[in-house]
């Protein structure tokens, strides 16, 4: 059940209707909006008693109780009408602008990580990707340098004030990556590993979900719903491709689902246009189309030398490359009515 607070309910009526939720036995979930406050109250309506009564028995706090349909209460629109923004170290992500996140596919050593940090961030991007911990199909390949990767792309933050976005492999790294990253990435193994989504939220720091190898949008949200419902509000969904038959490229980059989850839910979306093609021949053209379908975000692989890179080099953008491309998107953004 949503309920929905009265726009000028005081802070004593509100601990009141929350007592009577858990009284119910619901957990009530707090989204706060910029002109309304609505709560999600997750309970088996079976077993518990119903919350219709809210709006009579407070009629001063609450405007309405309405069920949510969907099977993913939290994330969707039913829930929380208006969209969400996230607002990581001055970068908000779900607002007008459409913000660029840009770096290696993983952290090599210092002179890589901070010649891309610069460079991205001298073009335009307002967070550095990075993978410490890379999770490979094959256990001889590069695996990432671990904390000493974290350390570096703080180092990286420090010196040219980007955000850091880097990936979360194990439940046992959690308070650890957390203390060094200012989003969590859940990549698309693990996007149904639903303890690692708990562990991930529960360290307070904004998610981006990307959608897994073979996984059906309401699969994914159902994911999402996962952060939302362990009390972190701020989750991104991102789009980075699904496997099919084609092998034409790496993956198949679903431009479809950024206005199909747009429309289910109101969390940012981000494209991932790298991992989307696996060629960096058409990370532009993907991009573009990424903006045009109402994308919150682009998460770009970047290298200063794609051809000596550690792992997925073709589908990595040299510098020169980078800077192209954000000036080719300029155009695109403004007509989608973005900045």
């Amino acid at each position: 059940m949503i309920i929905v607070f009265k726009s000028n309910i005081t802070r004593k009526k509100e601990e009141a209707v929350l007592k009577e939720i858990k009284r119910l036995g619901y957990r009530p979930h707090i989204m706060r909006g910029v002109a309304r406050t609505v709560v999600g109250a997750i309970g088996d309506e079976l077993t518990h008693k119903s919350l219709e009564a809210l709006a009579t028995q407070f009629p001063d706090a609450v405007e309405s109780v309405m069920p949510v349909q969907k099977r993913f209460k939290l994330v969707s629109r039913e829930a929380h009408p208006a969209n969400s923004t996230i607002a990581v170290r001055g970068t908000v992500i779900g607002g007008r602008k459409v913000q660029v996140m840009a770096g290696p596919c993983s952290v090599e050593n210092e002179k890589q990580l901070l010649a891309t940090a610069h460079a991205v961030r001298a073009a335009g991007a307002t967070v550095l990707r990075g993978g410490a911990f890379k999770p490979r199909t094959s256990p001889y390949e590069f695996q990432g340098l671990g904390e000493k990767g974290l350390k570096l792309l703080a180092k990286a933050r420090k010196e040219t004030g980007l955000a850091v976005i880097t990936e979360l492999l194990s439940e046992d790294h959690a308070e650890l990556v957390a203390e060094y990253a200012d989003i969590i990435q859940i990549g698309a193994r693990n996007s149904q590993n639903f303890q690692l989504l708990i562990a991930a939220a529960k360290t307070g720091k904004p998610i981006l979900l990307k959608r897994g190898l073979a996984m059906r949008i309401e699969e994914w949200l159902l994911s999402g719903e996962y952060v939302l419902s362990n009390g972190n509000p701020g989750l991104m969904f991102c789009e980075r491709g699904i496997r099919t038959f084609e092998t034409c490229t790496r993956n198949t980059l679903d431009l479809s689902a950024v206005p199909i989850i747009k429309k289910e839910s109101h969390c940012p979306v981000v494209v991932d246009p790298s991992q989307g093609s696996g060629r960096a021949d058409l990370v532009i053209a993907m991009c573009k189309g990424a903006v045009a379908m109402g994308a919150d975000a682009l998460l770009i692989e970047v290298h200063p030398n794609p051809a000596e890179a550690l792992s997925d080099g073709a589908q990595q953008l040299s510098l020169k490359g980078f800077a192209e491309l954000m000036v080719e998107l300029k155009p695109f953004i403004a007509a989608a009515g973005r900045e």
